[in-house]
């Protein structure tokens, strides 16, 4: 928290009761939610970002799409259209938001990418569709009570849980911790990988003050795949410059660290707009420090709008590199993550 934070505190106690008169209207009815016709799976959390929901739905559409249709729908956050659309090969980042965008640059052969502000009528023009997705995975609707999911899942990272943070603008929480009484299952995601038992025990134990009982809990690490290129004429330097634009970048900040020789980072908010001013700003970075011929590394969603905004021939002349990022579970959750779907959204017993 900020030293400055009990400054703030008037404000988020004005905050908590904005959202707290929401919530109780949606509990009382008086704001409907509405069941979606095709099951669905709800992924968002309590804060306003980093908690890493785009690489979790990832992970879902890998684990539901062989044996299910499978669509999302999000709002498209930061597109520059409005109402409902369905991602199609002639579409951009600036129709869709660009973590719908990087969904369909990977998954578009084998799903459904829908975006729509009024997630209540998208879902409506989705069930009618011929070949109606057997199930829609929701991103970033926790908050979004008007739609009711089969399953809510509320993600909260190892660095930052919930449990210890704040309401805006003291923290970063869009609603109070009391929240996460919604949840079906709760996934304390970016966790190390050597995450022993008495530790997670411990945060089980924490969770469990603000969730309804028995609620589950996982916990989830990521993997770094290799660095690509976004242009194959270049090979790859260990020496990196760092380009991102995220919530939270200080898990990605470690692990270039631990595993390359970082040479300076460039960090910008998240869904940051990547303008001129930017490039201009990259190209002097690598100028810089030619002397140790370094790369650009970047994220899967910061590429999306480097390559979108980028002038002409700069990627032809700056290396740039992505590097992927996936969600992992132990077995043992993984297992657990299914049967949970599976009992909650499709109404089986057991896999």
């Amino acid at each position: 928290m900020l030293w400055y934070a009990f400054l703030l505190y008037p404000f988020a106690l004005l905050y908590d009761l904005v959202t707290r008169l929401r919530n109780w209207f949606f509990d009382l009815g008086w704001l409907k939610s509405t069941s979606s016709k095709i099951p669905s799976i709800v992924v968002g959390n309590l804060s306003v970002g980093g908690t890493g929901k785009t690489p979790m739905v990832e992970f879902l559409i890998r684990m539901q799409h062989k044996e299910y249709r499978v669509a999302t729908l999000s709002r498209g956050y930061g597109r520059k259209t409005k109402g409902f659309l369905e991602a199609g090969p002639q579409v951009s980042p600036d129709q869709i938001g660009d973590e719908p965008f990087q969904i369909y640059q990977k998954f578009g052969q084998e799903i459904s990418v829908f975006v729509g502000e009024d997630r209540v009528n998208a879902l409506e023009k989705i069930s009618l569709i011929s070949d109606a997705p057997e199930l829609i995975i929701l991103d970033d609707a926790f908050q979004h009570r008007y739609v009711k999911g089969d399953l809510n899942i509320l993600l909260t990272t190892y660095q930052k849980p919930f449990y210890s943070d704040f309401l805006l603008p003291m923290g970063r929480l869009r609603e109070n911790r009391a929240g996460a009484k919604r949840a079906d299952l709760i996934i304390v995601t970016k966790c190390p990988e050597d995450l022993g038992t008495p530790q997670k025990a411990k945060i089980k134990g924490l969770v469990a003050t603000y969730s309804k009982a028995n609620t589950p809990v996982l916990f989830s690490s990521i993997s770094y795949g290799e660095p690509t290129p976004l242009d194959d004429s270049f090979s790859f330097s260990s020496k990196i410059i760092l380009l991102t634009g995220l919530a939270n970048d200080q898990p990605l900040i470690e692990y270039v660290s631990g595993n390359f020789e970082l040479v300076e980072v460039m960090s910008y908010p998240d869904h940051h707009e990547y303008s001129e001013a930017d490039f201009d700003r990259v190209r002097s970075t690598m100028k810089q420090h030619a002397s140790q011929n370094p790369v650009v590394v970047t994220t899967e969603k910061d590429a999306v709008k480097v390559k979108s905004n980028a002038p002409k021939g700069f990627l032809e002349e700056i290396p740039i590199f992505v590097l992927a990022i996936e969600v992992k579970f132990s077995p043992a959750d993984e297992l657990a993550l299914a049967q949970l779907i599976n009992q909650k959204v499709y109404k089986k017993d057991n896999i």
